[in-house]
């Protein structure tokens, strides 16, 4: 994976005492143009010009045991999944107040000096800690945006809280709390929506509960600082996430588009809501049936972003395949995907491919290459 020792700005980033350069939000919203390394193809970048009229899912009939709601949330999830994986949740069980204060967390990271955050930097192979413009990693088309993420595993052990105190500080104790309790809500609320997504997919219907209840997610927190010429760059480029599930709550500042009926729509931000998109794995659970979503993360010139994201992957061992009715289901009644663990996939896309669009497509051709080395991807862009 490429990596950027030098970055094509108006003036230079901060410096961190090994000499190593670094930039984060407060960097990058001082730039009065966008630096070439921050400029995305314009295919890519063409601002979006309709929304996107996706389902609002109720969840309260769910959650009291009513069938007929139950069969109407699955229903509506379903066709969804079908056509782009898109879906937003209300009364979905996750307190407004632990949402809000998450948020008044998030600012307590982010404005720490460079020299603190890196302390915590993203390792190579790794998806968790901090990262800014994923300079680390990449050097050409950087998202503008800086990114903390960590593990949580559901147990007695309180991982996120003892991450946020042990690894970061004890000043960050009470901020760890708060995200242990987040991600354990998260959880929950995952497991819940596994439940509808086996519903529609005609499965037993504890079948994809049972098989991540000991999931290793990853919670993320982004912000996305100002860009005086946003029509030139991305807080995320497009792409499908790698993960199963992915439950995204957005600020009513706004910035998520979903690319269907090939352009891209903005999704309006409902508030009180949750944004559920299909990622890959999921995708190959049910053996393409459902779709994984791709979308994308817009930034303005008028008021940063905000976003809490929580990644629901498996356990990193488990083997991911799909019931023997979604193969029979399927066209041609074939598998689409070879049987892979959760370690393989996060193998590929952290050290040997930058995800997008046509992730799982490629990496199926490397998981199964005999000389994964010299590997060139195949599938590019395809028709949505």
């Amino acid at each position: 994976m490429a990596s950027s020792p030098s970055v094509l700005l108006s003036s230079p980033p901060p410096t961190a005492k090994d000499g190593s350069r670094f930039i984060d939000s407060n960097y990058l919203q001082k730039q009065s143009h966008v630096p070439a390394n921050f400029k995305w193809p314009e295919e890519d970048a063409a601002s979006a010009q309709e929304e996107l009229n996706a389902p609002v899912v109720d969840l309260e009939g769910f959650f009291n045991g009513d069938v007929v709601a139950t069969e109407n949330a699955a229903k509506l999830i379903r066709s969804s999944c079908l056509r782009h994986g898109f879906f937003q949740v209300t009364n979905h069980r996750v307190d407004a107040d632990l949402i809000q204060l998450a948020y008044d967390h998030v600012d307590d990271f982010f404005n720490l000096p460079i020299e603190e955050k890196i302390k915590v930097q993203r390792r190579p192979g790794s998806p968790y800690g901090y990262s800014g413009a994923h300079m680390d990693r990449f050097s050409s088309n950087l998202p503008w945006k800086e990114t903390f993420s960590f593990a949580f595993q559901n147990g007695p052990e309180k991982t996120v809280a003892d991450y946020f105190k042990f690894t970061i500080s004890k000043d960050f104790e009470q901020t760890g709390l708060v995200y242990q309790k987040y991600s354990e809500a998260m959880h929950s609320l995952s497991l819940s929506i596994m439940e509808l997504l086996a519903i529609g997919l005609g499965v037993d219907r504890m079948l994809y509960r049972e098989f991540f209840e000991d999931a290793v997610s990853i919670m993320r927190t982004n912000l996305y600082p100002t860009c005086q010429e946003p029509n030139l760059s991305l807080g995320t480029g497009p792409h499908c996430d790698p993960n199963a599930l992915t439950i995204l709550h957005q600020d009513l500042v706004g910035g998520l588009d979903v690319f269907v009926d090939n352009k891209w729509h903005k999704v309006r931000p409902v508030l009180g809501a949750l944004v559920i998109n299909i990622g890959d794995v999921f995708a190959a659970l049910s053996n393409g049936i459902y779709r994984s979503c791709l979308h994308r993360a817009a930034v303005n010139s008028h008021k940063e972003r905000r976003s809490l994201v929580f990644f629901m992957c498996p356990r990193a061992d488990k083997v991911v395949k799909p019931a023997e009715e979604l193969v029979r289901k399927s066209e041609g009644g074939t598998r689409k995907f070879p049987d892979f663990t959760w370690s393989d996939l996060l193998e590929f896309t952290q050290n040997h491919y930058r995800v997008n669009e046509t992730t799982l497509e490629n990496f199926t051709d490397w998981f199964l290459s005999d000389d994964r080395s010299n590997f060139k991807p195949t599938h590019f862009k395809p028709t949505h």
